[in-house]
C-alpha cells in the first residue's frame, strides 16, 4: 500500500470531501442567530454540536499523542452546558479551537509523524489509524447533524 495515497485518503476523509459536506461549507454562513436554537427537543444547537466536536476531537488527539491525558467524564464531560446565546466569542473562540485542532491531525497525518498501523504504546491495542478514522467518522456524524439543524432552521443554501 502507498503511504502517501494512504495519507491523502485520510485527510480527505478528515476535510468531509468525497461523500460527505465538506466540513468548512457545513460550518460557513450559519446565521448568528441560529446558534443557539434547538429546533425540536431532544435535538442539540448547532452551537452544542460544534463545541461537542471540539471538546471529542481534542479528547482524541491528546489521548493519542500523551499517556498522562485524562479523558472527560464520558458523556457528559463531552458536551457543552446549554445556554441562552452564543456570543460570537463563543462561536469563534470553538469554531478556530475546533479547525486548529483538526489541521493539527491533517498535518500529523501529511508528515506521517506517526507510523498509522503502529499501536499507541498506552492506548489499549487501538492503533493511531484507529484513532484517525475515530475522529472522521465522529465528526462525519456531527457535521452531518449540523446540516440537518441548519435545513430544518431554514439556514442551508
Amino acid at each position: 500500500m502507498s503511504l502517501k495515497l494512504l495519507q491523502g485518503d485520510l485527510v480527505h476523509l478528515l476535510l468531509g470531501k468525497n461523500a460527505h459536506i465538506p466540513t468548512e461549507k457545513a460550518l460557513e454562513g450559519i446565521e448568528p442567530d441560529n446558534r443557539h436554537v434547538r429546533p425540536m427537543d431532544p435535538m442539540n444547537t448547532i452551537w452544542e454540536e460544534l463545541e461537542h466536536l471540539r471538546i471529542a476531537q481534542e479528547d482524541i488527539i491528546h489521548y493519542t499523542q500523551e499517556a498522562s491525558w485524562v479523558s472527560p467524564e464520558f458523556p457528559a464531560g463531552l458536551w457543552p452546558k446549554p445556554v441562552d446565546r452564543v456570543t460570537d466569542e463563543m462561536w469563534d473562540s470553538s469554531l478556530s479551537a475546533f479547525m486548529a485542532d483538526l489541521n493539527k491531525l491533517i498535518a500529523i497525518v501529511q508528515e506521517s509523524e506517526w507510523d498509522l498501523t503502529q499501536e499507541i504504546l498506552h492506548g489499549e491495542g487501538r492503533t493511531y489509524l484507529r484513532q484517525v478514522l475515530l475522529v472522521a467518522d465522529h465528526n462525519a456524524y456531527h457535521i452531518g447533524q449540523i446540516v440537518l439543524i441548519r435545513k430544518i432552521l431554514g439556514n442551508w443554501p
